[in-house]
């Protein structure tokens, strides 16, 4: 059983799925479902679109380099059926999984460690903007190193005579 890569989205495209897409000069494109299939043919490109691998891994929001993908890679020429060979293969795809699982939360860990410091920047000001919420007034009145302070603003009399004459 081949499993294709789909060519915008770089999903997995099992058998007897997806859309497969033959130009003029024989380049077979597959295609995962119809979402990629009209975006291609809209001529979009993948690493554009924020929802697809090649986005993510051009933002630095996936792993791009590890010898786990190595595995992955597509080989045309078929190997001789080894009884042994595909035990030892099919303990190995266990490994690696677990390796690159290890891998890919220890990149995500690293992306998110300056988030928690800003996270709590932020927090920190939206309770300066609004303590009048969170405390009671009586209290806000009693203890004024609570309030923000206030900005007095000069009004001439000229302009709240001509305020008064509009209305």
């Amino acid at each position: 059983m081949r499993l294709e890569k789909c060519w915008f989205c770089s999903s997995t495209v099992y058998p007897g799925h997806g859309i497969q897409f033959v130009r003029n000069g024989a380049k077979v494109f597959r295609f995962c479902r119809s979402k990629c299939h009209k975006n291609f043919k809209m001529k979009r490109n993948p690493r554009k679109v924020k929802w697809t691998k090649a986005y993510r891994r051009l933002h630095g929001k996936d792993m791009t380099q590890d010898s786990t993908f190595e595995f992955e890679r597509k080989r045309n020429r078929p190997e001789r059926y080894d009884r042994n060979v595909t035990e030892n293969t099919l303990k190995a795809i266990k490994k690696i999984d677990k390796v690159r699982v290890d891998r890919e939360a220890r990149h995500h860990t690293m992306r998110m460690r300056g988030k928690k410091t800003m996270e709590q920047r932020e927090a920190a000001k939206e309770l300066e903007q609004s303590i009048h919420m969170v405390k009671a007034p009586a209290l806000l009145q009693q203890e004024p190193s609570l309030t923000l302070p206030k900005i007095k603003v000069k009004v001439s009399q000229q302009q709240s005579e001509e305020n008064r004459m509009e209305e």
